[in-house]
């Protein structure tokens, strides 16, 4: 019989780096632009970040700590999603770096804002795909036993969205692989690129019939 490493996260896991963030991956990553009430623009990446729904569409990211992007998404109730590509990755990380709440992002990493159609936050001109967004729900998480998380969830609709037509193949499908999105896994700081010599399709099980 197989020894697996078992622990229970309260009392640690008692390896060099938490697995959790290393087995729940790859992750898309959630770089997120918002504007803040006084007309600030802010630009952060989190690796907490998915799609929940299709129609309409929700996508939400959690962030660890109340911080700039969270208080001005609650606040203004828009912010824009921006793919993280492998090309752009020294710039998103460069948008992590703790700057004061007065400082702009953009120009912190070198990138250029463009306009959205329909929300205020800007997008990264230099990325391939942006979603713009209205917010839906901005809640902090709870334990099993009922405690306050210092973790903030932000889930929004998309309402507008943009693909650069070089991510479109001639039958108009979205290529994942030719994006290049860059994914967050674990350890300190690693990432993986998807790839066409990794692609799998498996079709849904059809319904049995009687």
């Amino acid at each position: 019989m197989t020894e697996y490493h078992s622990y229970a996260p309260t009392e640690g896991h008692r390896l060099s780096h938490d697995p959790l963030n290393a087995i729940i991956a790859p992750r898309p990553i959630g770089w997120i632009s918002t504007v803040s009430d006084a007309g600030v623009r802010n630009l952060a990446p989190y690796s907490f970040f998915n799609l929940f729904n299709y129609s309409p569409p929700i996508i939400g990211f959690a962030s660890i700590g109340w911080k700039d992007t969270v208080a001005n998404a609650k606040s203004t109730g828009e912010f824009v999603w921006n793919l993280a590509t492998d090309a752009l990755g020294e710039k998103m990380n460069a948008t992590s770096a703790a700057i004061p709440a007065d400082a702009d992002e953009f120009d912190h990493a070198g990138l250029t804002a463009l306009d959205s159609d329909v929300v205020r936050p800007p997008r990264v001109a230099q990325s391939p795909v942006y979603f713009e967004c209205l917010v839906t729900e901005v809640f902090q998480l709870r334990s099993a036993a009922g405690e306050s998380v210092d973790t903030w969830m932000v889930l929004g609709e998309v309402v507008k969205v943009h693909i650069s037509p070089e991510l479109l193949g001639d039958d108009l499908t979205y290529d994942t692989a030719r994006a290049q999105a860059l994914l967050r896994a674990g350890g300190r700081g690693d990432y993986f690129l998807p790839s066409d010599d990794h692609r799998r399709y498996m079709e849904r099980p059809k319904p049995a019939t009687r």
